[in-house]
């Protein structure tokens, strides 16, 4: 059976900025669009930036030391290609909420990670795990 895929909707302030953010900037194929709505295959998944007023952000936790968004969604890719996508952004001057790095080095999970923002403000997460075994390994973390 193939792994189901996700959808996902969520608020953006103009459409065509969402269209250059993640048709361009990301490489999204754009799907159906409306006048007020647009699908884009967000690696496999069917993502839906809806023009609307995107709700408060800003709440964070602390994981491995970085504040990270509540909300946020992204992908897990691997590993050369998360390096591929982390040169453009930087390369096209991205403003990095968390910059590209490595977070919990050297124990289960340790993963390349990156946040940034798109034009609306939504927050997302792109990363790659050193081993895919252990994208749900099970760590015991200070509380």
């Amino acid at each position: 059976m193939a792994r189901p895929r996700f959808h996902l909707a969520f608020p953006v302030r103009d459409l065509a900025e969402a269209r250059a953010f993640y048709g361009g900037l990301l490489g999204c194929p754009e799907g159906r669009s409306a006048p007020d709505w647009v699908d884009f295959d967000f690696h496999g998944h069917q993502i839906v930036a809806h023009l609307a007023s995107a709700a408060d952000a800003a709440s964070t936790n602390l994981v491995d030391g970085e504040a990270v968004p509540v909300r946020h969604f992204g992908v897990i890719m691997e590993p050369d290609a998360w390096r591929a996508l982390a040169d453009r952004l930087v390369a096209a001057g991205t403003r990095f909420l968390i910059a590209p790095q490595t977070r919990f080095a050297g124990q289960p999970g340790e993963q390349q990670t990156m946040f940034f923002l798109d034009p609306s403000g939504n927050a997302l997460e792109f990363k790659a795990f050193a081993d895919d075994a252990q994208i749900f390994a099970k760590s015991v973390f200070a509380k």
